[in-house]
């Protein structure tokens, strides 16, 4: 396991990272810095921009009107993870907030809201998704923040699917019971999960899945989770079985 520094802040900064840079602040983070924080000029922090790595930065301006950083040092080479795609009927408010974070930190690289026939949440606020894959990576010391796609239509997304992405989709219908046999059989390489909303995919809908040859059928066990609970149970799995936990 990687041992990384959670002594430090972190801070998630949209500017290309090398020794001497200067990234100019956002209002928000200036403010973030000097009133939460209680930083000046002269203070370090960890910043990350999910490409360049992880790096020491100074403080080089504090004043009224905002606030700047120069990075000094990497602390942390980019790290990568597994090609890992979580597809999701979006959720209301709280509930998405938690999923995103939690499949920030299982380190999934994309994140697709789909729509399916019982998808209680249709409009989605991918800024505010977004803005909590951010808050995840910087609280957990991922490099790495997942790319945030638009929503997208179930028959639509299938119509469209990379055959060499192999579609891990729960349902409860699944023949093999056990999760971990279900995986075992499955070659590494890119990889999606697909959960549906809390109604469950409609008979059409598991049928356009099933048809789908890079299908796999994945059980969660004998208990019917709420969807956001269901997320952390099969990328849970999925990274064990498939991804960068082995």
């Amino acid at each position: 396991m990687a041992v990384h520094d959670f002594t430090s802040q972190r801070l998630f900064v949209d500017h290309p990272l090398g020794e001497g840079a200067r990234i100019p602040c956002t209002p928000e983070q200036a403010s973030y810095l000097r009133s939460v924080l209680r930083l000046g000029e002269g203070d370090e922090i960890l910043i990350f921009n999910g490409r360049d790595g992880e790096w020491r930065a100074r403080l080089s301006e504090a004043g009224k009107r905002g606030a700047a950083l120069e990075a000094q040092s990497l602390t942390r080479a980019q790290e990568g993870g597994p090609d890992l795609h979580y597809l999701f009927a979006p959720l209301k408010r709280a509930r998405l907030d938690y999923m995103v974070q939690k499949a920030a930190e299982m380190g999934v690289a994309r994140l697709v809201p789909v729509l399916t026939r019982h998808t209680v949440a249709e409009r989605v606020n991918l800024e505010r998704m977004r803005a909590n894959a951010i808050e995840a990576a910087e609280q957990c010391g991922i490099l790495r923040v997942p790319e945030i796609a638009e929503p997208v239509k179930l028959a639509s997304l299938l119509d469209t699917w990379d055959a060499s992405r192999r579609l891990i989709f729960c349902d409860e219908a699944a023949e093999q019971t056990s999760p971990l046999a279900a995986l075992g059989g499955v070659a590494p390489g890119p990889l999606a999960v697909l959960i549906g909303p809390e109604g469950g995919f409609s008979p059409d809908e598991r049928e356009m899945i099933r048809a789908r040859p890079e299908a796999i059928a994945l059980s969660l066990g004998p208990r019917i989770m709420r969807a956001d609970t269901a997320a952390v149970a099969a990328l849970a799995l999925v990274n064990a079985a498939l991804g960068d936990w082995r």
